[in-house]
């Protein structure tokens, strides 16, 4: 199949302009389109519920209710009304030959979207993409489907009505051929996205021509210290574990400082209320066999650490010291989120500056990790590398900047 045209008419969507207000009325009718059209959302996603293996950890991502849409249309409300950063000026200067210089935000472009059976990320890219000005390309997985196709055709009724150029936004096929060629739209495609396994991010990166913001998996850890407040670290520990195990912010490893160990059985007991597999060390093993549900405890194998579980599975690490807890992290972590838990300011200010993570937590769970709660209304994805963003990519992480140079007939000397 020729792609050719999809990228075509998406570059010329790119360079018109839309009034900022027209923006905003676009996005406020979509998220009143999106609740009233809740039963033709849910119908469509069940026909890819209905292909999925209700165990598969995407089976949740991929799930739609009537509570998680009118969240969705919360968000979109929310990116209505903030400021757009478009024209923001971040430098001026008056050069002495008499040049005015400034630095302001623009949009990125034409931005490409790879990601898997997540249908809510198609009205977060859209959402924040159109308040920005940016043109967006979608490359759905095959497994969200229908769901994705219907979203389309709500966002593009809403256009339709405020007569917008619909190529602001363009799903692709769902077959790989789609995903291959967005991988090689050089001179179309501005910046690609991934959002989904770390395989697929890989893969990605591995294979694509154009420019790649990387949004990886989240292999997270919370660390329980000497100085530890236990009832705190009961509810941190349980909230970021069960809240919603399916998606990137979620605990998956638990790491005690040795002095603490008495506390583990305590520091663990709802998760096993909860039904959550642990596999620990050793020295947590020993402590918990008989203090957890033993269908539920099991001797953790070096893989076990430094797994995504995506699941109500969860490893324990026994450390001797801060140092050890320090090191695990910078070993096994994929620089999503990290948290402590201590009321020693010492240990909280090394943990926060030493830990290289996109969140670095104290005393508080990382399902915190997600662009709504950050105040920026959603997000593309969660960056962990460091060129351009990191962290949640709200509306300014999605501009650039330009350079405006004003003269009055100024030339360089040789």
């Amino acid at each position: 199949m020729e792609y050719i045209n999809y990228f075509e008419d998406a570059r010329a969507a790119s360079r018109k302009h839309i009034d900022p207000n027209i923006v905003s009325l676009v996005l406020l009718q979509l998220a009143i389109e999106v609740v009233e059209q809740t039963n033709y959302l849910l119908r469509e996603n069940k026909k890819d519920l209905d292909r999925m293996d209700p165990t598969d950890p995407k089976y949740d991502r991929l799930k739609l209710t009537p509570e998680r849409i009118k969240n969705i249309a919360e968000e979109i409300n929310y990116v209505a009304h903030l400021n757009s950063p478009l024209g923001e000026i971040l430098l001026e200067n008056t050069m002495p030959n008499g040049l005015h210089i400034s630095k302001i935000r623009v949009p990125l472009g034409v931005v490409g979207i790879i990601y898997e059976a997540r249908p809510n990320v198609t009205f977060d890219v859209f959402s924040l993409c159109f308040k920005t000005g940016n043109v967006c390309i979608l490359k759905g997985g095959s497994d969200a489907d229908f769901s994705n196709q219907a979203i389309i055709y709500i966002i593009q009724e809403v256009l339709t009505n405020h007569d917008i150029d619909l190529n602001v936004v363009t799903l692709l096929p769902a077959e790989r051929e789609a995903a291959d060629a967005l991988l090689n739209a050089v001179g179309y495609v501005d910046v690609l996205i991934p959002r989904g396994s770390q395989q697929l991010i890989d893969h990605v990166r591995d294979n694509s021509k154009v420019p790649v913001i990387e949004t990886g998996a989240g292999i997270v850890h919370t660390y329980f210290d000497e100085f530890g407040d236990l009832e705190k670290g009961t509810k941190i520990v349980l909230n970021a574990k069960t809240r919603r195990v399916s998606v990137c912010n979620a605990l998956d490893c638990l790491i005690v400082h040795y002095s603490r160990i008495k506390d583990l059985p305590k520091l663990v007991k709802p998760l096993g209320e909860k039904q959550v597999e642990l596999y620990a060390d050793e020295t947590a093993y020993a402590i918990l066999a008989i203090r957890y549900p033993a269908k539920l405890l099991h001797l953790a194998k070096p893989e076990h650490f430094g797994t995504e579980f995506l699941s109500m599975k969860m490893a324990v690490k026994i450390v001797d010291g801060f140092e050890d807890a320090l090191d695990h992290i910078a070993v096994y972590s994929s620089k999503h989120s990290e948290a402590i838990i201590s009321e020693d300011e010492e240990n909280i200010a090394t943990f926060l500056n030493q830990v290289d993570a996109a969140a670095v937590y104290v005393n508080a769970s990382t399902a915190f990790t997600d662009g709504a709660e950050f105040g920026l209304g959603a997000e593309i994805g969660i960056s962990t590398q460091k060129l351009h963003a990191r962290g949640p990519m709200g509306l300014e992480e999605l501009c650039s900047y330009k350079w405006i140079i004003k003269g009055n007939g100024q030339v360089r000397n040789p």
